[in-house]
């Protein structure tokens, strides 16, 4: 593209998705509830966890602090998807397009150190059960949660800030929210280098948490299999299987998006595979982490029973 004749660019046009004129209610009001669902369940699992003394334990702790952060995750892209479903091609000021591509890649580099700090937790607990206590005191993970946070905001500034910095000449985002990809796509100039960066970037970032993971839970498969009993056994492999399904979900979606070059992949593919990671994995997270989980269901037992209580004495 002639670099010569842009023209810097104050408004983008977010293309989103274009379903025919009797589908777009219905995917607008399907879209609404499955967003209107993951708010409630994910701020289900925060009261709860606050609420029950029986949750006051790492694990459920992590899984609330990653409840906290899918109310943002979703809240930052969904909005725009509901507006494209609505309106149809929608305009966004470059300064709010910016600022959601930063916040959506803050919270998701954020996700995938607490995937990674989710995986000590178990690894702990599970190998080293006598020190786990010690080792995952009250302060450490508050320390850990905190550093989760400001890794991930710290790890996006680069693609952020690299893809802001670049002349636009056309507006047009292939997408229902403000992305890496789509975005370059609309530069005046060759981005071969920076997808490279933002692909080195995301990469190592993602890759070293992923391989981190695998070998937490290669040491969790081993401690496993040496128990005595296939009851012990079981019990230690379903309070990882969730974190598994989880880990499997994210990083699937996200390696196929932002590891390797955006010019190997069809226009339009991203705003697909990005209901993955930023639509359905928030909304499944509290069903696989805890919805379906045993000291989850006895504790809204307990706490209904609280409410019962406190409300009869009223």
């Amino acid at each position: 593209m002639d670099c010569a004749n842009h023209t810097w660019t104050h408004t983008f046009i977010l293309a989103g998705f274009s379903p025919s004129g009797t589908l777009r209610p219905l995917a607008f009001m399907g879209t609404l509830c499955i967003y209107l669902l993951t708010l409630a369940g994910n701020f289900f699992i925060i009261v709860l966890v606050q609420a029950d003394s029986g949750l006051s334990t790492p694990m459920y702790f992590f899984i609330s602090v990653l409840s906290f952060l899918e109310l943002w995750y979703v809240s930052t892209t969904v909005p725009t998807l509901l507006h494209t479903l609505l309106h149809g091609h929608s305009p966004i000021p470059s300064t709010a397009c910016f600022v959601q591509l930063y916040v959506f890649h803050s919270l998701g580099m954020t996700e995938c150190y607490l995937l990674g700090v989710m995986a000590l937790d178990r690894y702990l607990a599970i190998c080293r059960p006598l020190h786990y206590h010690a080792l995952m005191s009250r302060q450490v993970q508050l320390w850990l949660a905190g550093a989760t946070w400001v890794a991930g905001f710290s790890a996006a500034l680069v693609p952020a800030s690299l893809t802001a910095t670049l002349p636009y000449c056309l507006k047009e985002v292939a997408h229902y929210f403000c992305d890496l990809a789509p975005l370059m796509r609309l530069a005046c100039m060759d981005t071969s280098w920076h997808a490279q960066v933002h692909g080195a970037v995301i990469g190592v970032a993602t890759g070293c948490n992923f391989v981190l993971i695998l070998g937490l839970y290669g040491g969790i498969l081993k401690a496993v299999l040496k128990l005595p009993s296939a009851a012990s056994r079981a019990k230690a492999f379903s309070t990882c299987s969730s974190h598994m399904t989880v880990v499997a979900l994210f990083y699937a979606s996200a390696f196929t998006v932002y590891v390797g070059s955006p010019q190997n992949r069809a226009e339009g593919t991203d705003k697909l595979i990005a209901l993955v990671y930023a639509l359905l994995t928030p909304f499944l997270n509290p069903i696989i982490y805890s919805l379906r989980n045993k000291e989850v269901k006895e504790a809204v037992k307990r706490v209904s029973d609280k409410i019962r209580t406190l409300l009869r004495e009223a």
